[in-house]
């Protein structure tokens, strides 16, 4: 994309000192496209001080910006995402956008037809949730469904990966509403992308929705444990550890005794049951990864779930744990 004719970012006329902001705060107002773009573009580069952010959600710059992501100029929302993706990238700037309901604003522009604008927009939402206030505040605006969705359509792997970035910590918040939107046969499509970076955030991302009741019927449901295993094998070793954090959360048994995971493909009786032969044998591990493999098998503590025993027909459980199927913690 070409920018517009006779701007030179490096040669824009603006105010300095305490006169910056509020002079493009009226610029940005302004009815000429080139004094609005002009203005975005030194914005950008004062939004990199906390100091100016806040001075900027003092003087009511984000009421301007959300007015501005609605222009029907590309460019113009193209500098403005740009603008909040920095913003979010701080803390206060993360609060000015709680304060001034950015998130909602910034979703209107999920489908707009520059790839640009909404990479900017994936990598502000990706800044936002690094606290547990902006997931939840992504989740209370019902943007889980739109972003799994946009999780299937984007062919950009970039995206991608910052659209399992965000969801990850969203699902550590609450997986409800993904669960309702078919996110786990969506993560397991993505379990087998040639990408390392996409298969480590997608099974990053079941392991968190894998903690709830729904999630482990889900990932059982769906025959999501056998590419789990699999993935236990890969030569990637982030992707093997966060396969076995999966493989961690969706085989414990819950409270009321429903069994998941892998015992939901195995016996009926929890005591005397194992793993289905369909499943790939699986070599040893690192010390790091046995360690995460172990609490497959444990009760970490008396408030958590009750014990499970595996009697194992793979390799790696008895050369890992020596025969020892259950461990105390």
């Amino acid at each position: 994309m070409e920018f517009p004719v006779n701007i030179n970012t490096t040669q824009i006329t603006t105010a300095y000192g305490h006169r910056a902001l509020p002079k493009l705060k009226e610029e940005l107002q302004s009815e000429d496209l080139q004094t609005r773009q002009k203005a975005l573009m030194a914005l950008c580069d004062l939004m990199h001080d906390p100091e100016c952010i806040y001075k900027a959600m003092s003087i009511g710059c984000m009421e301007n910006l959300k007015v501005l992501l609605k222009d029907s100029n590309s460019m113009v929302r193209i500098k403005t995402t740009e603008v909040l993706y920095i913003t979010a990238s701080h803390s206060v700037g993360r609060y000015a956008f709680l304060e001034h309901d950015i998130v909602l604003a910034l979703s209107f522009l999920l489908n707009d037809l520059s790839p640009v604008c909404r990479g900017n927009l994936y990598k502000a939402y990706m800044q936002l949730v690094q606290v547990p206030r902006g997931a939840q505040e992504i989740i209370s605006k019902g943007l889980i469904s739109p972003l799994v969705w946009k999780l299937q359509v984007e062919r950009e792997e970039e995206f991608q990966e910052l659209i399992l970035d965000t969801l990850v910590l969203c699902l550590r918040e609450d997986a409800t509403e993904a669960l309702g939107s078919n996110v786990v046969l969506v993560l397991k499509q993505k379990l087998l992308s040639v990408n390392e970076n996409i298969r480590s955030k997608a099974a990053h991302a079941l392991l968190n929705v894998s903690i709830s009741r729904e999630g482990k019927k889900q990932v059982c449901k769906f025959d999501v444990i056998p590419i789990l295993v699999h993935l236990l094998k890969d030569p990637v070793e982030h992707v093997k550890s966060n396969a076995a954090g999966a493989l961690m959360f969706a085989t414990v048994i819950t409270e009321d005794g429903v069994r998941s995971g892998i015992q939901a493909r195995t016996t009926s009786d929890p005591q005397k049951c194992q793993v289905s032969s369909k499943l790939p044998t699986v070599p040893v591990v690192s010390i790091a990864l046995s360690q995460q493999l172990g609490i497959l098998v444990s009760s970490p503590s008396d408030s958590e779930a009750p014990r499970i025993c595996v009697l194992s027909s793979l390799s790696f459980f008895e050369q890992i744990f020596h025969q020892h199927w259950v461990w105390k913690f």
